[in-house]
């Protein structure tokens, strides 16, 4: 990268974070200064319940809260505002598609494909809406070599299929899905396509209407907003036939003792008092973002991460699980220590100031797959420097040694 954009971030300045290398950006990105100031400077200056309010504070909020879900238009490369949702985060995204249009729409003994690299998320609401309708979940397979799914598995994609649901990108693997060419696959059989984006958008640039995805699930925290907000973006169309999902406060047009209409999209499906806040820090990050350059922050994560591989792959009992390309990765690098519980792994290199993750990583059904039910992941992001990677391959190196092994 260009400078160092640490800088950008208070974390990293903070005494009791002095030597930190952060390589859990998989689970959850830092904070850049820029969205700190805009969520304090909203409940400064701004902060008042929007929407309903016909006070100047009200107003400001509303503002505040509409220019927020024009920015993530943009960033996600939305047609319109309207077609983006804001949820707390992916998981609530997925289940307000599962729960809004697959309960809605599936009948008995339709399908829904599924990858078996699908984050739990990206699962549970689907197994729900089979349970509940009759219909069954496909599973595509994917290479254990290279984490990339054979192109023969997409025959799976019929004429029963009425859902495909896939990642963008693996948060264990870090496989980049074909997901435009899927989409195409799926409209030719008459499905529709559920993208998880929380992996694919801190690191690509996305733009939802060359995908021609029908719904594109995210989590800010993974691109540097908040915690607590996220989005959905879906197409007008889709939207406008789909009943809400939570109900009650916002949501309306009106309401009798028998019933209620609905308010328009996207409102129909914001139930209650939304989080502005949220939403104004979201829309920070991206714009950080844009300003950096999707495309800059691609190169760099492709790049630290091939540096990360191939260093890992010289140190000995070290496993790499997935492909071997760090280039293709995103910035995720899972793998396991010979004789090393992934927890222990973490534990040890956290003495050395290095964070990672260890576990599942809500990835079970892989897991299961590729026969590592728990494994260490470090994940990157543009922050990361060549100096890090190099600090924890060779305290990568010394982990077996730490633990009691003689070679």
């Amino acid at each position: 990268m260009t400078r160092d954009y640490k800088e950008d971030f208070p974390i990293f300045a903070d005494k009791k974070n002095e030597g930190l290398i952060y390589f859990d950006n998989a689970a959850t990105a830092q904070k850049p200064r820029a969205v700190l100031e805009a969520v304090k400077n909203f409940y400064e200056a701004d902060n008042a319940n929007p929407l309903r309010g016909l006070y100047g504070l009200s107003v400001r909020a509303t503002e505040a809260y509409q220019s927020a879900r024009k920015t993530i238009a943009k960033f996600v490369g939305a047609a319109q505002a309207e077609e983006i949702i804001f949820t707390r985060n992916a998981s609530e995204s997925l289940n307000l598609v599962a729960y809004s249009y697959a309960l809605s729409n599936l009948r008995e003994d339709d399908e829904i494909v599924v990858s078996v690299m699908e984050h739990h998320s990206n699962i549970l609401p689907w197994q729900m809406a089979a349970q509940k309708t009759g219909a069954r979940l496909v599973w595509l397979e994917c290479d254990k070599e290279s984490g990339a799914i054979p192109e023969s598995e997409y025959n799976k994609i019929t004429d029963k299929t009425k859902i495909v649901a896939l990642t963008h990108v693996s948060n264990v693997l870090g496989t980049t899905n074909p997901i435009k060419k899927v989409a195409a696959l799926a409209h030719q059989k008459g499905a529709v396509i559920v993208a998880d984006g929380a992996q694919a958008l801190p690191h690509l640039s996305v733009n939802v209407q060359d995908l021609d995805v029908d719904f594109y699930a995210f989590s800010g925290h993974k691109f540097c907003a908040p915690t607590g907000i996220g989005g959905l973006y879906a197409k007008r169309e889709l939207l406008e036939k789909m009943p809400p999902f939570l109900r009650g406060g916002e949501m309306i047009e009106y309401v009798t003792r028998e019933g209620a209409t609905w308010a328009a999209v996207p409102e129909k499906f914001e139930a209650g008092t939304v989080n502005v806040g949220g939403a104004v820090g979201m829309a920070a990050a991206a714009e950080y973002l844009m300003g950096i350059g999707m495309e800059n922050i691609a190169r760099h994560d492709n790049e630290l991460a091939a540096r990360l591989v191939q260093k890992m792959q010289a140190i000995p009992h070290v496993n790499i699980i997935g492909s071997k390309d760090g280039a293709k990765r995103c910035g995720i690098v899972t793998f396991t220590i010979d004789g090393v519980h992934p927890h222990d792994i973490s534990s040890i290199l956290d003495t050395e100031k290095i964070a990672i993750r260890a576990g599942h990583h809500c990835a079970q059904p892989l897991g299961q797959y590729l026969d590592v039910p728990a494994t260490a992941r470090a994940s990157l992001y543009f922050y990361n420097t060549a100096e890090e990677v190099d600090r924890f391959c060779a305290a990568l190196a010394k982990v077996r040694a730490w633990s009691g092994f003689k070679e």
